[in-house]
This record gives C-alpha cells, sequence and structure tokens, in this order.
C-alpha cells in the first residue's frame, strides 16, 4: 500500500488538532476529509470510503462511542476506527473497544505514533475485508465490482451492497431487518423493496452460473449456500 492511496477520515471537534493531522498526513500523501461533530462523522462514514477512520471519543451530537457503535450496525463493511481520545482510563480503552474500535491512543500523542497506527490498521483490513469470495463469486469493494469466474456481474448499488452483507455474514444468517438497516439506515422504504432486491440478486447469480445462492430460513433470514455451478 502506497501512503497517497489511504483515505482518512478523521472526526475531531478541536481544530487545533485538525490542522495538525491535516499538515502531517498532507506530507504523507494521504487524503484526509474532516468532520467537526459526531453525526456529521457518522454520515460521511455511511456516504464514503475511507480506508481508516480517526474518531475522537467526547464529540457534540454523538460521541465517538455511539459513532462506533454505529457505524458497526450499518456500514457495509468493516471501517478501521482509531478511537482518539483523552481519556485514559482502562475502562474507558475497554469501553471503546466494546464498541467496535479497532486501536486506541491517547492524547497527547505524536503524529508520527498517530499515522504509523494508521497504516498497520488500513493494511491489516485492505486484504481481510476489500475482497471477498465463495465459491466462484469474487467481490471486490474498493473498486465495487463482483465477478462470476471471471465475468464482471452488471449489479445495482443495493444489489452490490446486498451480496457484499451476505458474502461478510456467511455461513450466518441475516435477518430481514438486519439488511434492511444496513443498506437503508433509518430511512423509511417499501416493504417489498428488499424482495424485489433479492430477487433481482438471484436472478443475476443464476444467469452467470454462479456456484452461490441466496437460501430463505424462514424465520431466521437470508444466508448464502453453495451449490453446484451451471
Amino acid at each position: 500500500m502506497t501512503a497517497n492511496s489511504l483515505s482518512v477520515l478523521v472526526v475531531e471537534d478541536n481544530r487545533a488538532i485538525q490542522a495538525n493531522i491535516a499538515d502531517y498526513f498532507a506530507l504523507q500523501g494521504a487524503v484526509v476529509d474532516f468532520a467537526l461533530n459526531g453525526r456529521q462523522g457518522a454520515e460521511l462514514a455511511l456516504a464514503h470510503y475511507y480506508d481508516v477512520i480517526v474518531l475522537d471519543l467526547t464529540l457534540p451530537q454523538l460521541d465517538g462511542l455511539d459513532v462506533c457503535s454505529l457505524l458497526r450496525q450499518q456500514a457495509n463493511r468493516h471501517i478501521p476506527v482509531l478511537m482518539l481520545t483523552a481519556r485514559d482510563s482502562l475502562q474507558h480503552k475497554l469501553d471503546g473497544f466494546a464498541a467496535g474500535a479497532d486501536d486506541y491512543l491517547v492524547k497527547p500523542f505524536d503524529l508520527a505514533e498517530l499515522w504509523a497506527r494508521v497504516q498497520v490498521l488500513a493494511r491489516r483490513y485492505l486484504q481481510q475485508h476489500h475482497v471477498l469470495t465463495l465459491g466462484n463469486i469474487r467481490l471486490n469493494r474498493h473498486l465495487h465490482q463482483a465477478h462470476c469466474d471471471s465475468k464482471l456481474m452488471e449489479l445495482k448499488p443495493i444489489g452490490f451492497n446486498l451480496l457484499s452483507i451476505l458474502l461478510e455474514t456467511h455461513p450466518r444468517p441475516v435477518s430481514r431487518s438486519e439488511l434492511c438497516s444496513k443498506i437503508w439506515g433509518d430511512e423509511p422504504t417499501e416493504s417489498d423493496a428488499l424482495r424485489s432486491h433479492l430477487y433481482q440478486l438471484r436472478k443475476t447469480l443464476q444467469q452467470h452460473g454462479a456456484s452461490v445462492s441466496i437460501e430463505t430460513q424462514l424465520g431466521v433470514g437470508f444466508a448464502l449456500k453453495t451449490v453446484a455451478a451451471t
């Protein structure tokens, strides 16, 4: 991974700390976005692709624990989160990890250490979470492409997200409510919308001769299962 390939979101309400991080990360060639409060940070994180999120714990509107929990519930992939805070007790760290944080750095901190930790998190999750495979299906979240064997499948954004979620959770079934929450969040949607998108995804998989199919488990949810390729 090259430094200039890193896209980082920093959610921090202290403008002086923001400026210091911006200057240092820019020298390393990273692309950095900023949010001044938790709600804005969550919206940016769910709407755009970031390799790592640097998240302050004490924020207006939504605190860092709430933001991290929200991302773990609604994001369609695992976004590495480094929690940044002046709270240095063991319990605060445990609370951060329980909310889904991947790393924890206490203020005041050295910018070189922050950058090093961001790079480690990005490298760790690049290979583990950008590419998902099952049977003859290969999905690349970074490129937003899904292939069956070597042939690119034309998927609409929601169909791509559905396949991504089902691949990541395989073999665990995903409930209807969990799928709707991860795809639409709190936005209201038509009752048959999920059914329609699942139908289209099933049809696309079948047309491409996929060796996986979507199984409906009554009263439980949906899961991928491997089948003989056609």
